[in-house]
């Protein structure tokens, strides 16, 4: 009755393989840390002056400090077409101008993505908060918009003529003026109605010069900033209108005198502005203070400006038909 069991010992049993447990570590984006963790905001100081509140300090977040770079860099040049004009849509695609009847969309490559034929020139243009186009139409004294496609006048004011157009953060429009190149005022826009006036100082001098070419931005700290090429100033304003400085350049080697054309703020609220006639950038902080030039990137008659989220700038050159993407920070 026996039986052998040495065929179930023929084999030898599973061979057991152990991995230890490994670690593989993930870059941090420290930028997105707050996402995760949250943030503590900043002591927040605000006054009330004519009606408007201002702040004294950041009641956000402080963005991280962005170091300027010594030699700042082209990142690439996209072909555009003859324009003077430019404003980001996104960090992908920019929307450009010239003094015609065109408007274009373009993305990074340099591919035309959009066209729009408007019924006169265009002066300037700018993105709203909600990702829509206004334009200035000085020859029909208006503001229109392009929105799903369809073009539509969303502002016009009896004598005045709009030229130059900026977004606010809290999603209102601020539009320089001029009449009959006697007088010229910014006019603060919300919901397309008029809301604020900012045309004389404390003293009842005119703020700006009496012709039209200004150029408008506002800072993150919500100074109005303006390029006044024809006083040779960058005049800063505060929400409420009261003059804080003016910017006349400095004293330097440069072959021409300062005369500034388009303007933009970044992330630092730092203010950028184009020297179009020296070929170069000044950037001021917000109290400003020169902080840099830049002069490099084979700038040749420096326009239309705006930064994009990251603080890439992109400068359109005038008559050039080129758009150039900066890295400054």
């Amino acid at each position: 009755m026996y039986k052998s069991k040495i065929a179930e010992f023929k084999h030898c049993p599973p061979k057991v393989i152990v991995s230890y447990p490994r670690f593989f570590p993930q870059q941090i984006n420290t930028e997105q840390l707050h996402q995760c963790f949250g943030f503590l905001s900043a002591l927040s100081i605000t006054t009330e002056e004519h009606g408007y509140t201002i702040r004294t300090s950041e009641s956000a977040s402080c963005p991280p400090v962005k170091p300027l770079l010594d030699v700042p860099e082209l990142i690439t040049t996209i072909d555009t077409g003859y324009m003077s004009n430019v404003t980001n849509l996104n960090d992908k695609e920019i929307w450009t101008c010239g003094k015609d009847k065109i408007i274009k969309l373009y993305n990074l490559q340099g591919e035309q993505l959009k066209a729009f034929q408007t019924k006169y020139k265009v002066r300037d243009i700018a993105v709203t908060r909600n990702g829509d186009l206004v334009y200035t139409e000085p020859s029909e004294c208006a503001v229109n918009m392009i929105k799903n496609g369809l073009i539509q006048e969303v502002i016009r004011q009896q004598g005045w003529i709009p030229y130059y157009v900026c977004s606010t953060f809290s999603g209102d429009l601020l539009v320089t003026m001029n009449r009959e190149n006697e007088q010229t005022k910014v006019v603060r826009f919300f919901d397309y109605t008029e809301k604020q006036t900012i045309q004389f100082d404390s003293k009842g001098k005119p703020l700006y010069s009496p012709y039209y070419s200004k150029y408008i931005s506002e800072n993150r700290n919500l100074d109005i900033c303006v390029a006044d090429s024809d006083a040779h100033a960058v005049v800063v304003v505060n929400q409420a209108g009261k003059l804080r400085f003016r910017y006349t350049g400095l004293p330097s080697n440069k072959k021409e005198s300062f005369c500034p054309r388009g303007i933009t703020t970044d992330s630092q609220s730092q203010i950028l502005t184009a020297d179009t006639y020296n070929h170069c950038i000044h950037i001021l902080d917000q109290d400003g203070q020169f902080l840099s030039y830049i002069d490099n990137c084979f700038l040749q008659r420096p326009w239309g400006l705006c930064v994009d989220s990251k603080d890439n700038l992109f400068v359109a050159e005038y008559g050039r038909c080129k758009v150039k993407k900066i890295k400054y920070m």
